[in-house]
């Protein structure tokens, strides 16, 4: 690392109204100790990591589930390979309870492989462990989903979605970025990904700055967390977040959830719509485009429609499901044509 990172702010016995009125109003990252310090398998994984191992293997229902194996020369580093054409590790199918056994059969290897399994459904594929192991500050629409893994590291990527991460055991290590920073981070590929969201190319233990000079602008508006078994972490709508898992054996259980209605669709597919329709433009015509975006999406000076009678506002008015399905079919129709 090239500087000290500040901490994110820490809270200490959040409530839900605390937790909705503050933290999440504040838009920035937050180290909740102590939150899921009470937990069954935290309190398992405080006596031993072997102990923690077996209380999960008590739920595994035996579905299947993706292995992320990488060879120990990429240190656990989850990521591209040279050609960004391919991944420096692979998928395999197996069980839970196998990834488990495989993580301590190489924990005292010098050379040990990366080993992971991530985002995995905990009511699907572990049945029953939220009857002791849950958290009332998310919505009740939350999945709750569980990483384990050992020393691995995940490069800087955003969710869309908000995000509480409960360290179960181990350790974990986080650096946060504002979504403003984008610029800075320099993203990878968007259409090839090593999990679903882009990441950045820049490696924060060794951020090449001749390489990546703008990442010295990320590092100054940047925040950390380092979180000890029992602590959690909330992670704002769209905020970047590079995780380092710390020991040789971690668990992870994540909280996402979106306050924003689904039914109305993803930003993410109007960002793809952009790509295809407006970023090639004439510069002057995408720079006449981002003031009627500014306009009338991001209200940027004030309410666009506020001087037309409201039944004269149509796709501009207060959105219902009827009139998000008239919108989306003039949408498709337009897209038939193209």
């Amino acid at each position: 690392m090239t500087q000290a990172i500040p901490a994110a702010r820490e809270w200490h016995g959040v409530d839900a109204a605390v937790f909705r009125d503050q933290v999440v109003a504040a838009n920035q990252p937050a180290v909740l100790r102590g939150l899921v310090k009470h937990w069954p398998a935290v309190q398992a994984g405080l006596g031993t990591a072997r102990a923690l191992c077996d209380y999960i293997k008590g739920f595994d229902s035996g579905g299947s589930v993706d292995l992320l194996i990488g060879e120990s020369s990429i240190q656990g580093r989850f990521f591209y390979r040279e050609d960004l054409k391919s991944l420096n590790f692979e998928r395999r199918p197996g069980r839970i309870s196998d990834a488990l056994e495989l993580i301590f059969a190489h924990q005292h290897d010098a050379n040990r492989p990366a080993i992971s399994i991530q985002s995995v459904s905990v009511p699907q594929l572990l049945p029953h462990f939220t009857d002791q192991n849950n958290i009332s500050l998310a919505t009740p629409s939350a999945i709750p989903r569980i990483w384990i893994g050992n020393s691995i590291t995940v490069a800087a990527h955003y969710d869309i979605s908000d995000n509480i991460a409960c360290v179960v055991g181990g350790r974990r290590r986080f650096t946060f970025f504002p979504p403003e920073q984008i610029a800075n981070l320099y993203v990878g590929p968007i259409h090839f990904t090593p999990a679903g969201q882009p990441v950045s190319m820049v490696p924060l233990e060794q951020p090449d700055l001749r390489r990546y000079p703008r990442f010295q602008h990320a590092l100054a508006a940047a925040q950390s967390a380092e979180l000890e078994a029992g602590d959690a972490v909330y992670i704002p709508y769209l905020w970047w977040h590079h995780v380092q898992s710390l020991e040789r054996f971690n668990v992870l259980v994540n909280y996402w959830w979106d306050d924003a209605s689904v039914q109305f669709g993803s930003p993410y597919d109007c960002l793809l719509h952009g790509f295809l329709t407006l970023r090639h433009l004439p510069a002057r015509q995408r720079a006449a485009w981002r003031a009627v975006f500014d306009h009338y999406v991001f209200q940027s000076d004030a309410d666009p429609v506020a001087h037309l009678p409201p039944e004269n506002r149509g796709a501009l008015g207060p959105m219902t499901p009827e009139l998000a399905a008239h919108i989306r079919a003039a949408l498709l129709k337009r897209l038939q044509r193209s």
